[in-house]
């Protein structure tokens, strides 16, 4: 696929060397511009790129930036794209929001809220890099990482978790995106890698 990836951060960066090692095509952009993304660019043959040349013309576009950031990105150049939404909300690091102090919202139904007309699927919030990195097992593997997919549109959320299958991890459909709140900071999975069925048994535990 062409993937558009913003943000070249733990997250970011990991998974711009992991689809190029799958032989994805991907374009990386960051809020520094894309001569800082050069090292990046040669180590993985991935582009490096701005903000609209990774968005423009791409399959599938990862957010992976600090949540605070997402009101600045200009939500036309998303309408009718297919985003993973792989943000958390940490109000130390992104400040007090209110819908998001007092989850009245998911974080992830608050940035689709400012990305209207982008079908956003979240996942890959609750893996550490290193294990996105360096974790994923063939289909079928014991101990085999589930990975939580949440979302409102069904044919997103299905290209979305083949991916993940392709990465080497167990997707685990946890609903909508009213419901991802399940697998955010503070929640059974996150940051716990359990295998597909601990994930479902984790996502089934969440309390508000």
């Amino acid at each position: 696929m062409k993937i558009g990836i913003i943000g070249s951060g733990h997250i970011g960066g990991t998974l711009t060397r992991r689809l190029r090692t799958l032989g994805h095509d991907v374009t990386v952009a960051n809020s520094r511009g894309p001569q800082s993304l050069t090292d990046l660019a040669a180590e993985t043959g991935a582009r490096a790129g701005t903000l609209e040349e990774a968005v423009q013309d791409a399959e599938l576009v990862v957010i992976a930036i600090p949540l605070k950031a997402v009101p600045d990105l200009p939500a036309a150049l998303f309408d009718g794209k297919l985003v993973v939404d792989a943000d958390n909300y940490y109000p130390e690091r992104d400040g007090d929001i209110a819908e998001l102090l007092d989850r009245s919202l998911s974080s992830s139904r608050w940035t689709a809220d400012h990305l209207k007309g982008a079908r956003v699927v979240k996942v890959f919030n609750n893996i550490q890099a290193a294990y996105l990195m360096d974790g994923g097992k063939p289909a079928g593997a014991p101990d085999r990482i589930g990975l939580p997919v949440a979302g409102d549109d069904a044919e997103a959320k299905r290209v979305v978790m083949e991916l993940v299958d392709e990465l080497g991890f167990d997707p685990v459909d946890a609903g909508t995106l009213d419901e991802s709140w399940r697998q955010q900071p503070g929640t059974p999975v996150y940051g716990t890698d359990r295998d597909a069925d601990g994930v479902r048994q984790g996502l089934a535990a969440a309390r508000p």
